[in-house]
């Protein structure tokens, strides 16, 4: 129980920073480059750092090798990302968009494992799904006009939407379970 409930803390904690985030994105990112080079970078890092975090919830015996790749395809991405966006915001939306593909993918993977033991975990699942599909429309979409980080802001406000319903759906799981004392 003590995995669910960290995990619980961990995807409020994920969902608080991507509103922040979005709301960041909305307010100054659309004025301030800097902001927005910030903003674009800083998404795949606290993907890492979450990781780390989701990677000590779980208990010594688990698995964690999803967790450890998801970090360093996180690592790897926001270097990417700081290196695309000095040739531009289409090649820094591919970057992004690769990095949607695979960590949904690794979400998908985890919800499916996670689901017999914590239950609730469809809204993980459905949210890695949605992942790898968004990660694809930013491929498709990257050299259009008008493409910025702020294409990036919906993907994020579900992100905090489907950890939100996750930990609440975990908050379940946990009063489920009958107080020994």
């Amino acid at each position: 129980m003590e995995t669910a409930k960290s995990l619980r803390t961990l995807y409020f904690t994920r969902a608080a920073f991507s509103i922040v985030w979005v709301l960041l994105v909305a307010t100054a990112a659309k004025t301030n480059a800097t902001a927005a080079t910030i903003l674009f970078i800083i998404y795949p890092v606290w993907d890492a750092i979450a990781t780390y975090f989701d990677i000590k919830a779980n208990p010594p015996a688990a698995s964690k090798t999803p967790q450890y790749v998801n970090a360093a395809i996180s690592i790897i991405t926001a270097i990417a990302v700081s290196i695309a966006l000095q040739k531009g915001i289409p090649q820094a939306l591919q970057v992004f968009g690769t990095w949607a593909i695979l960590t949904g993918l690794i979400q998908l993977i985890l919800g499916l494992r996670r689901r017999k033991q914590l239950g609730g975990q469809w809204p993980m699942i459905i949210s890695g799904g949605q992942s790898m599909l968004a990660g694809i429309a930013f491929i498709a979409m990257a050299h259009q006009p008008n493409q910025g980080i702020s294409t990036l802001a919906g993907y994020a406000a579900f992100g905090a939407f489907y950890f939100l319903l996750t930990a609440f759906r975990l908050s379940k799981t946990i009063n489920a379970v009958p107080i020994t004392a």
